[in-house]
């Protein structure tokens, strides 16, 4: 048996922290894939995150505690191009009266190297923060 908790296959999810509650939801969609965590060494973290047409490998560490901590980095060469994002989540707490819970990690994610973006011309500058959330396949 596993005793590391962050090791599988989740399904990732990023939202830009955008204030305005009047913000249409798919506007604040930053991105969303698979993230999949393989096991390794105690502290270690290492896998693999991507989605149609990306794929970074993950390299990082995790901690014990209350809540579990995971810390990584994400790099990859994306269309001729590098790209890097640096990821920080916690694992959500077991609710002793939830319904239908599953594993979750919540946290934050920077681009840490800026990259071209979506549209052709346009550019995704470096130190964008945006939330993610990243729900465990069963």
């Amino acid at each position: 048996m596993n005793d590391n908790p962050f090791v599988g296959v989740w399904t990732y999810r990023s939202l830009l922290n955008i204030f305005d509650v009047n913000t249409d939801f798919n506007a604040l969609e930053f991105g969303r894939g698979t993230l999949e965590i393989y096991e390794d060494a105690m502290q270690n973290l290492s896998g693999v995150i991507g989605g149609p047409g990306w794929s970074l490998a993950l390299k990082g560490s995790r901690e014990y505690g209350t809540p579990m901590r995971a810390r990584f980095q994400g790099v990859g060469v994306v269309s001729g191009e590098q790209w890097i994002y640096d990821y920080e989540g916690y694992l959500v707490g077991h609710w002793p009266n939830g319904v239908q819970q599953v594993p979750a990690i919540v946290g934050s994610v920077i681009r840490t190297v800026p990259h071209s973006g979506g549209e052709p011309g346009t550019v995704s500058p470096a130190g964008v923060v945006a939330s993610f959330y990243a729900v465990k396949a069963e």
